[in-house]
């Protein structure tokens, strides 16, 4: 990053409710986009007035269009540390933008060195972390807090003070061209392919899907393209499931969340989603995460081991629904 601007004055009135324009910034993982949903909305709900700009990363852009809490959606290029020119570009968009508040929910070395970017001279109110803001999230223990947990104190310190769970029930799409039958079950058994410790062993999600099908009910296995041998691993040999990896946008797996019976994934975005879909779940854990942490919020049961590989299908099969 270029080296900081001298420090400027910070906008000396408080904020009203519905005046001017606001930010919110929210790059980040899928999951913890999701999760940042919830504030989007009391932010929405606060600011009935204002026009609500997103700074987002790309891959959440099109469903953060969407939805009903943002006027724009802005795409970070993400600059790299020498590339003067766009950071210069990134600066003066900051600055046209002419914001009264920004809430920076990502929280990062990175979005808060934003903040510095915009100066010098006067800069907007500050939500965030970063060193001058106007309302600072200033709890000591922010870092042991639930995602939601921490984003709501957040927000509160800014004087919004009703955060609800995530609600995705907007973004839910049409998910006829898959001709599923009604009664499924979403397996999700990939993740980020360098956290393979948070995966449940594909061949326990087999015969999890195996017994799914005994009941008469469809497993639909869910992916991104680079998860494919996954998801054949789960389905090869079960005659009712579904392979849908690399077929889905992310809107498509909130209308299959809302459309299924349960859903049974390891920690990684697709079950935000899901989750938020109002789907039930059950979320499965190592030691390489912390459910108390992270954990999607809703209809969950959580089940964790150190080693996934140590959790037996049973445990699994015994907390799903169906009556």
């Amino acid at each position: 990053m270029p080296p900081e601007p001298r420090s400027g004055r910070l906008a000396p009135a408080a904020l009203p409710p519905t005046s001017a324009r606001i930010l919110v910034i929210k790059l980040g993982a899928l999951g913890d986009f999701v999760q940042a949903m919830g504030p989007a909305a009391a932010i929405r709900a606060h600011h009935k007035d204002a026009e609500i700009t997103l700074l987002t990363s790309a891959p959440f852009a099109e469903i953060a269009r969407m939805s009903p809490y943002f006027d724009h959606v802005w795409i970070d290029e993400r600059p790299r540390r020498f590339d003067i020119a766009a950071w210069l570009r990134l600066r003066r968009r900051l600055r046209d933008g002419r914001f009264a508040r920004v809430y920076d929910l990502q929280t990062s070395s990175r979005s808060s060195g934003y903040f510095h970017l915009m100066g010098p001279g006067p800069r907007p109110e500050w939500s965030g972390i970063a060193r001058g803001a106007s309302h600072p999230h200033a709890n000591p223990r922010r870092d042991a807090m639930h995602t939601l947990d921490r984003q709501a104190d957040q927000l509160a310190m800014a004087g919004i003070g009703s955060v609800s769970p995530p609600d995705l029930s907007w973004a839910a799409a049409d998910i006829a061209r898959f001709n599923l039958p009604p009664d499924f079950v979403l397996l999700v058994p990939g993740g980020a392919a360098h956290r393979l410790d948070k995966r449940w062993p594909t061949a326990h999600y087999a015969e999890l899907a195996k017994l799914i099908a005994q009941r008469g009910v469809t497993p639909v296995v869910i992916g991104g393209r680079d998860e494919a041998g996954a998801t054949r691993a789960v389905s090869r040999g079960v005659k009712l499931a579904r392979d849908l990896a690399g077929q889905t946008t992310l809107a498509e797996i909130v209308g299959l969340g809302a459309a299924a019976r349960y859903a049974v994934g390891n920690d990684t975005g697709p079950m935000h989603l899901i989750v938020a879909a109002g789907c039930p779940a059950t979320v499965l854990y190592s030691a390489a995460s912390d459910p108390a942490l992270t954990q999607p919020r809703g209809k969950v049961t959580v089940l964790r081991r150190d080693d996934l590989a140590t959790l037996a299908v049973d445990e699994v099969a015994a907390t799903l629904s169906f009556g």
